[in-house]
């Protein structure tokens, strides 16, 4: 779950897809994260072999006897809890690797699961969330903010928590990990003819998206995938050497669209890592040199003033202090 106290050096994490494969790759997984918008057979079916979903939502608590599904205190699976804040992107990404069967790993996770083995979850949580290079590799994207604004006076404000679980297929069933639940959840069989373990899953989290009010964003949805590019370049090298031009040329499209996103994941991925602070200083000097922040000041103000009336309109919430 992700807060806003300090929580140990881990900081917290954007429900990116270019975010995640980065760790990944970091980690030495030859899998990627891709979002997913919606839950229908063709969005799913475009994105196999699909091994996980990543499900963030707005964190509320709510009585045991209203969770769905089962605990299963004997899964026999990886499955870590998580003991610090803001780790809960990391947790997740950790607990569906460590139920990938076969799954090729870098040097240093495939020490760290193996040291973990048959570890319970609590003090697996703990000692990964105690291993330096893995905090360091979750950080990387999600960098300390270097303005703070303690000691100006401002009201204290409680933000809304925000935590990621995982589904994946283990032993038949579908299931739930979630660092923050003492167990792994069970959610049932699923049967292993036409989408398999998706369409169970697609009904365990279609119910819980009902719980929200209609019309919420308070959740978003990634899915763990085998990264396509080394398939679709060995199938399109087959086609050219068949002669198969129209083939051949449909995959060009399908390589240059996934060639396209990863510039776009490195590009985004390079302005995170960047500390803008001295920039912003740049320009704000700048523009009180030539007399231009104050009116600058002014023009926001109206803006912000402008956006609040309309979020009002609309019925939003929206907080003028």
């Amino acid at each position: 779950m992700s807060g806003d106290d300090d929580s140990n050096g881990w900081q917290l994490t954007e429900s990116d897809p270019g975010v995640f494969s980065e760790l990944l790759k970091t980690l030495g997984v030859p899998l990627i994260v891709d979002d997913l918008y919606s839950l229908d057979s063709e969005s799913l079916s475009s994105l196999q072999p699909l091994h996980a979903l990543i499900f963030l939502f707005k964190w509320v608590s709510t009585p045991s006897d209203t969770m769905s599904g089962t605990y299963d205190p004997d899964f026999p699976g990886f499955f870590a809890h998580q003991v610090v804040n803001n780790a809960c992107a990391t947790l997740a990404v950790l607990n569906a690797l460590g139920n990938i069967p076969s799954l090729k790993t870098g040097s240093q996770l495939a020490e760290l699961m193996e040291f973990t083995n048959n570890m319970d979850p609590q003090t697996r949580g703990l000692v990964v969330t105690s291993s330096d290079w893995l905090r360091e590799a979750h950080n990387s994207l999600s960098p300390p903010s270097a303005i703070s604004l303690d000691g100006l006076g401002l009201p204290k404000q409680t933000e809304d928590a925000y935590h990621f679980v995982v589904y994946l297929p283990s032993m038949g069933s579908v299931y739930e990990l979630d660092g923050l639940k003492p167990h792994a959840v069970r959610h049932g069989s699923y049967d292993e003819t036409g989408e398999g373990w998706l369409s169970r899953a697609r009904e365990v989290i279609e119910n819980r998206i009902a719980t929200y009010p209609a019309g919420a964003l308070d959740f978003s949805l990634l899915a763990l995938r085998d990264d396509p590019i080394p398939a679709l370049q060995a199938e399109l090298a087959k086609y050219q050497a068949a002669g198969k031009q129209t083939e051949a040329a449909e995959l060009v499209v399908k390589l240059e669209s996934e060639n396209f996103k990863r510039n776009r994941w490195n590009f985004e991925n390079s302005l995170r890592r960047h500390n803008h602070v001295g920039l912003v200083h740049a320009l704000l000097v700048a523009l009180a040199k030539a007399g231009r922040l104050e009116p600058a000041k002014e023009n926001a103000k109206t803006v912000m003033k402008e956006r609040i009336a309309k979020s009002k309109t609309r019925g939003e919430a929206m907080d003028e202090s």
